[in-house]
C-alpha cells in the first residue's frame, strides 16, 4: 500500500496520525491501513525478520498494494527461530494496534470520501473499488443500487479486489450482489469451515437430535406422527413403511404412471421434510437457529451434493427461515449467501427457483413482498431495471407441482432422435423459460400446495384435518397477499383441479374486504382441462380414481354434484359481473392410467365453463398444459390470451 495509500488515509477527515508500535522493530513496521465498516486491512512492510523468513517480492509486485503478503519459510529447523522471534509481547502489540484501527474505522470511511480522492496519488482503478464500496453505504437507495450494479458489472477487478470486497461488504450489499445476474462468486466469503464434515456424528443422528428438540405444537398432526416415527424407529422400520412416506411434503408425482414405483426415502431426507414443516412456524425457526440448525444444514448440503432433492429441501428450509428478519444476520454469518449465489447459477430451474425465493426473502432492500413456502418466483429471479407491470400466477392440479406441471411436453425416444437439435432448447418449466422471455415486464409466480399432506395414503392413524378446497383457499390467499399478489393486474393460469381452487379463492376474495383488491385486479383466467362440471373418474373404484384425484375433494367431483354446481354458478355470476376474460382448453385424447386403462379424464362438456372461449386440443389430461414447442399452437394461443388480457394495463 505504501506512500499512495498513506496519503489516501491521511487526507480523509477525522483520521489522526497512526500509532507506532513499540518493541517490534525487528518484526514489522505498520505503514498503512484501510478500514471499512469494521473490517481491517493491514499492510505490513517487513523490514527485518530472522533468517527463517524471506519475502517473495514477485508476489508483492503482482498484488500491488499488498492486500496479501506471501511468506516462504526456510527448512523446518529454522521454523523454530521464527516462532521464537514472534514473542508474546510482539503479538500483543500487534493486537493493540488492530484494536486501535477498529476504533477509528467509523470515522475513516463514514466521512465524505469521494471529494478527497481526486487529490490522491494512486491508481484510479484501485480507488474505484473503494468509492463503490463507500457508495453501497449511501443514505440514498438509488445510489446503493447503482453501486451494487457497478460492482457486479465491472469485469476488470483483480482477484485480491474481489476478496477485499468480500470482507468489506455488509449483508445488504452481499444479498444485492447475489441477486445480480451471473455475478462473480468471488464477491462472497467462503462458507465457514465445517468441522468433522465426514468424521463427526452421522447426519441422521444430528437431524434426529434437532427434530427431537423441537416442540410439536403448531404443526399438522400427521407431521407430528411421522416426526415421532422418524425419531423412534430405525432405518429398516422406516423402509418397511415407506409406502406412506413418499408423499411427505406435498411435491406429488409428475405423472400418474409413476405411482407404480414408489421412491424410497432415507431417514435423512425424511427428517429434512419434517424440518421443512417446522420451519414454517416462527417460534420453531428461532429454536432451529439457536440449536445449530444453520450449521447442520450446511453439513447436509455439502455432503449431499449429488442429491438435488435433498439440496432443494435444505434451501426450502433456509427460505422459510429467511421470512424472519431477526435471523438474517445468522443466515449470512453461517455462509448461506454464498451458497445461494452459487445455486442461482445452477443449470436446473428448480434449484435456481428455490434459491431465488430464499434470496428474495433476504432482500429487504429491494422487496417488500415475502414468499412463504410454496410460492415461487419464476421471473424476475434477480434484481433488474425492467419495471414489473402485472402478475401471472400458475396453479397446478392435485398430482402436480410448481415446476413439473409446467414443463415442456415429454418426447418419445424416436422424436428425440429425429429432432435432436430442438432438444437443446428443452425446458423444465415453460413459464420460466418462454413466457418470461416473451413478457419481461411480468412477474411470473408458481404456487405449490401440499396436495398430499392432507391424505397421506391412509397411512396416518391420526384423524387429521382434511384439507378441502375451502381450507386450501384460505391458506393460499394469505400467502398470496404476503407476496403482493393483487396489487397489480393479474392473470391466473390453472390446470385440472387447480382451476376449481382458483374459482374458490376468487369467491372468497369477493367476500373479504382485505382481499377485494385481488378481485378487482384479476383480468383473465386460463383453464387447462378444469372439471367445472365434475368427472366420471370420481365414479370409478377407489383405486382407479385415486390415481388422478387422491384428495378428499374427490367427493365433490362426482358429475353434477351439488357442491360443484354451487361453486360454478356462484363463480359465473361473479365472473360476468367483473368481466373476467376466460379461455378454456379441453383435452380430446384419453389418458393412460396404468398399463390397462385409458380414460378421458375431463371431457369437453365438463371443461366448458359456460363463458369465454373453449378450445379443444388433441392431447391428454396430463399434457394439456405442456406445450410441445415454443411455436406450438398451445403455447402461442396461451401467450396471446395473456397478452390480450393485460393489454390495456401493460401495453403491447
Amino acid at each position: 500500500m505504501s506512500g499512495a495509500a498513506l496519503r489516501l488515509i491521511s487526507c480523509l477527515p477525522g483520521v489522526k496520525k497512526l500509532p507506532k508500535l513499540k518493541n517490534t522493530r525487528n518484526i514489522a513496521q505498520v505503514t498503512g491501513a484501510v478500514v471499512l465498516g469494521g473490517c481491517i486491512f493491514i499492510a505490513y512492510e517487513v523490514e527485518a525478520l530472522n533468517k527463517a523468513v524471506t519475502i517473495d517480492t514477485s508476489a508483492i509486485l503482482q498484488e500491488k498494494y499488498k492486500s496479501y503478503i506471501y511468506l516462504q519459510t526456510t527448512p523446518s529447523d529454522e521454523k523454530e527461530n521464527l516462532a521464537a522471534g514472534l514473542t508474546h509481547k510482539a503479538k500483543r502489540e500487534l493486537h493493540k494496534a488492530a484494536r486501535r484501527f477498529l476504533e477509528i474505522s467509523s470515522r475513516l470511511f463514514l466521512g465524505s470520501v469521494d471529494e478527497h480522492l481526486s487529490h490522491v496519488d494512486a491508481d484510479p482503478h484501485e480507488l474505484a473499488l473503494w468509492v463503490l464500496l463507500k457508495r453501497t453505504q449511501s443514505g440514498k437507495k438509488d445510489s446503493r443500487f447503482q453501486a451494487v450494479r457497478s460492482l457486479a458489472e465491472n469485469p476488470h477487478w483483480h482477484d485480491y479486489q474481489y476478496q477485499t470486497a468480500a470482507q468489506a461488504i455488509d449483508l445488504r450489499t452481499a444479498v444485492g450482489l447475489a441477486r445480480t445476474p451471473q455475478v462473480d462468486l468471488r464477491f462472497f466469503l467462503r462458507t465457514p469451515a465445517l468441522h468433522n464434515l465426514e468424521n463427526g456424528p452421522s447426519l441422521e443422528d444430528e437431524l434426529r437430535q434437532l427434530l427431537g428438540s423441537l416442540t410439536r405444537s403448531e404443526v399438522d398432526k400427521c407431521v407430528q406422527y411421522f416426526t415421532s416415527l422418524a425419531l423412534r424407529e430405525s432405518t429398516q422400520s422406516l423402509a418397511a413403511q415407506r409406502g406412506g412416506l413418499w408423499c411427505f411434503g406435498g411435491n406429488g408425482l409428475p405423472y400418474a404412471q409413476s405411482l407404480t414405483s414408489v421412491p424410497s426415502e432415507t431417514v435423512e431426507s425424511f427428517c429434512l421434510q419434517a424440518l421443512v414443516q417446522h420451519s414454517k412456524v416462527q417460534s420453531h425457526c428461532d429454536h432451529i437457529v439457536a440449536n445449530g440448525g444453520l450449521q447442520l444444514l450446511q453439513r447436509v448440503y455439502h455432503l449431499r451434493k449429488n442429491s438435488l432433492i435433498i439440496q432443494r429441501n435444505v434451501i426450502r428450509i433456509i427460505g422459510n427461515l429467511a421470512l424472519n428478519e431477526n435471523i438474517h444476520q445468522a443466515i449470512a454469518q453461517s455462509g448461506w449467501v454464498s451458497v445461494l449465489a452459487e445455486m442461482m447459477q445452477s443449470p436446473h430451474i428448480m434449484q435456481v427457483s428455490h434459491a431465488a425465493r430464499a434470496l428474495a426473502n433476504l432482500d429487504r432492500e429491494a422487496l417488500e413482498e415475502k414468499y412463504q413456502d410454496g410460492i415461487y418466483i419464476l421471473h424476475p429471479q434477480t434484481r433488474g431495471n425492467q419495471p414489473i407491470k402485472a402478475d401471472v400466477l400458475f396453479i397446478h392440479g392435485i398430482l402436480g407441482a410448481a415446476f413439473k406441471t409446467w414443463r415442456q411436453k415429454d418426447r418419445s425416444t424416436l422424436e428425440k432422435e429425429m429432432d435432436a437439435e430442438s432438444m437443446d432448447d428443452y425446458t423444465e418449466c415453460w413459464p420460466k423459460s418462454w413466457l418470461a422471455a416473451d413478457c419481461p415486464n411480468l412477474r411470473v409466480l408458481s404456487v405449490e400446495y401440499d396436495s398430499h399432506l392432507s391424505d397421506w395414503m391412509a397411512k396416518c392413524p391420526v384423524d387429521n384435518q382434511r384439507k378441502s378446497l375451502a381450507h386450501r383457499s384460505q391458506e393460499l390467499l394469505k400467502k398470496l397477499k404476503l407476496a403482493g399478489v393483487g396489487e397489480r393486474p393479474l392473470v391466473w393460469v390453472a390446470h385440472s383441479m387447480g382451476g376449481l381452487l382458483v374459482k374458490k379463492m376468487l369467491l372468497d376474495a369477493s367476500e373479504d374486504p382485505d382481499m377485494y383488491e385481488l378481485l378487482q385486479n384479476t383480468k383473465g383466467i386460463l383453464f387447462y382441462s378444469v372439471p367445472h362440471h365434475g368427472t366420471s373418474m370420481a365414479e370409478y373404484s377407489v383405486h382407479v380414481r385415486y390415481l388422478l384425484f387422491p384428495s378428499v375433494e374427490v367427493r365433490e367431483l362426482c358429475k353434477d354434484s351439488p357442491a360443484l354446481r354451487n361453486l360454478n354458478e356462484n363463480f359465473l355470476n361473479m365472473a360476468r359481473e367483473n368481466e373476467f376474460k376466460v379461455l378454456s382448453f379441453a383435452e380430446t385424447l384419453p389418458t393412460n392410467i396404468g398399463p390397462m386403462i385409458k380414460i378421458l379424464v375431463v371431457p369437453a362438456q365438463s371443461a366448458n365453463l359456460g363463458i369465454g372461449e373453449l378450445v379443444e386440443v388433441d392431447v391428454d389430461h396430463l399434457n394439456i398444459c405442456k406445450p410441445e414447442k415454443k411455436n406450438s399452437f398451445l403455447y402461442k394461443r396461451s401467450l396471446q390470451f395473456i397478452s390480450e388480457a393485460l393489454q390495456s394495463d401493460v401495453g403491447p
